[in-house]
């Protein structure tokens, strides 16, 4: 069979140039779905396989340089949870699905009001009122085929959490309550898995990797915080360039600890003030 789908693949492929004159060995979206039907095999499974024969899928042509043919193969077989899929969560789960990340899990029991227009990627006019997740997974599915998208219409909570999470290798942290922060900072410690915190209010953001066990959240914030309790953003609210600032550097983070690359934030916040483009780097372990 291993053999038949490597024809099949070679068979599809051919020389494709860019728009700056580059060529390259690749398959276009039509040529992996011919090999995945004829092969029976998901989408996703013959665009690693091609990946394994150095012939690269287009729509991932411009990662490869940045990733490399084995890093790209590897998002493909990796599982990331999204915890939230509003402001910083819904654009996070968008470039997810553009990097070829092969399993996204949504978590959000959220419905779209119309002041979240002014942010939110993934509301559009005629989403209001529905369901944040659902939304999520058909946007998902629209980017990315390939990818394996799994959502839940329902808000994370202490009793849920690791049986929602226990599948995934990183979480993002999109929320906007502490109380459940604390929560999800404490189930990974359970699960052994980091999660990438991410929060915002007005021009100011802040990112860090958060690994098991570390409880830098309940040090920071205090473990008692209400239920109720909402960062700075209840009071300098949320503008639209914020949430995407940050997102892409949760993104960043997961792509450091997925292909074991760089320097992750581990255990330290990256603290932005945008208006006057400060960033600082904080130690939390001190």
């Amino acid at each position: 069979m291993k053999i038949k789908i490597n024809e099949l693949i070679r068979g599809y492929s051919g020389s494709v140039r860019t728009s700056t004159g580059k060529e390259y060995t690749g398959i276009d979206l039509n040529g992996i779905r011919r090999v995945a039907a004829e092969a029976d095999i998901s989408t996703r499974a013959a665009e690693i396989a091609a990946l394994k024969l150095e012939i690269i899928p287009v729509r991932y042509f411009r990662n490869i340089a940045s990733l490399g043919i084995a890093g790209q193969a590897r998002l493909l077989s990796s599982s990331v949870a999204v915890v939230g899929a509003g402001g910083l969560g819904g654009l996070a789960i968008e470039l997810l699905s553009r990097l070829g990340v092969g399993k996204i899990t949504i978590i959000d029991g959220d419905r779209f009001s119309e002041d979240n227009l002014n942010r939110q990627v993934l509301c559009r006019e005629d989403d209001i009122d529905r369901l944040k997740a659902e939304v999520g997974a058909q946007r998902v599915r629209a980017i990315n085929s390939a990818i394996e998208v799994v959502f839940h219409p329902i808000f994370l909570t202490e009793e849920n959490a690791v049986e929602l999470l226990s599948k995934s290798q990183v979480v993002v942290d999109a929320l906007d309550r502490i109380s459940i922060r604390i929560v999800l900072e404490k189930v990974i410690g359970e699960l052994g898995i980091p999660m990438v915190h991410g929060a915002i209010g007005g021009f100011l953001g802040q990112v860090a990797t958060i690994m098991p066990g570390s409880n830098i959240l309940s040090a920071l914030y205090g473990g008692d915080a209400a239920p109720s309790a909402r960062g700075i953003e209840a009071l300098l609210g949320t503008p639209t360039v914020t949430p995407a600032v940050i997102a892409s550097l949760e993104v960043m983070e997961v792509i450091k600890f997925l292909l074991d690359r760089g320097t992750p934030l581990k255990d330290e916040f990256l603290y932005l003030e945008l208006e006057n483009a400060i960033f600082s780097r904080i130690d939390l372990q001190r």
